[in-house]
């Protein structure tokens, strides 16, 4: 079986960053599992966690009135789910549904943030890492939403 930090090194989250902060951040890490359909976390929940998905997917789910949930996300291998733990009042702002048995290394987000907190340094390479992956979902949500709303009769000018 593997430790921790050795399950933490294969995750492209980590790639590049210093041997001592990836031992000093597994210090707040732990393996997790969950089954087809069980809920990562729901919406309103306290974000107490982050993850990084090792295996498996994720549905981030909104509720639509009259229509049910509505996916608009889903969150594969080597990517990351969670960005609640780094934004007071640290609550989930939709629910996160694996799909299938999804396999994730998740992060106690107070320890990581006091960890982060304590060494800016540390904070610094963290938010490197977290801030790519949340640009990227915004413009993907953007170009999402340009294709819902645009009917063809607007073109750019």
């Amino acid at each position: 079986m593997k430790g921790i930090e050795e399950l933490l090194r294969q995750h492209p989250f980590v790639r590049g960053l210093e041997d001592g902060i990836i031992t000093l951040i597994a210090g707040c890490a732990k393996n997790v599992a969950f089954q087809a359909n069980e809920y990562v976390f729901r919406e309103g929940d306290a974000a107490d966690e982050f993850y990084l998905i090792r295996h498996g997917t994720v549905a981030l789910e909104m509720f639509v009135p009259g229509q049910g949930p509505f996916t608009f996300l889903t969150v594969k291998n080597g990517e990351i789910l969670g960005a609640n733990w780094l934004i007071p009042p640290y609550r989930s702002s939709f629910d996160a549904r694996a799909v299938e048995l999804t396999r994730a290394i998740a992060f106690d987000g107070k320890c990581l943030r006091d960890k982060c907190e304590s060494d800016h340094h540390v904070g610094y390479e963290m938010m490197k890492r977290f801030i790519p992956p949340l640009v990227e979902r915004l413009r993907t949500a953007r170009l999402q939403n340009v294709e819902l709303c645009d009917d063809g009769k607007h073109q750019r000018q």
